[in-house]
């Protein structure tokens, strides 16, 4: 179906996350979304689209982060 629209859980089941994750990047319009009536809606064919951009994206690696980030420990977390 050319046309297929799709909901936030039928979208989280596609990307493999939970629906609340899915809710947020629509409000963030990381994800081509639409409303209706106040409910998010999604076409197959832009989510399809979205998940090839992100292929076609380098993964982050250590080495990539900014200097801030790398080996920053959590609080409660020294070393011995």
């Amino acid at each position: 179906m050319p046309d297929e629209v799709l909901t936030v859980a039928e979208v989280a089941d596609m990307l493999k996350v939970a629906a609340k994750t899915i809710y947020t990047m629509a409000q963030n319009a990381e994800l081509p979304c639409f409303k209706v009536r106040g409910q998010w809606r999604f076409r197959r064919q832009d989510i399809d689209a979205w998940i090839a951009s992100q292929m076609d994206r380098p993964v982050p690696t250590a080495a990539s982060k900014p200097p801030s980030q790398r080996g920053k420990r959590k609080a409660g977390k020294e070393r011995a």
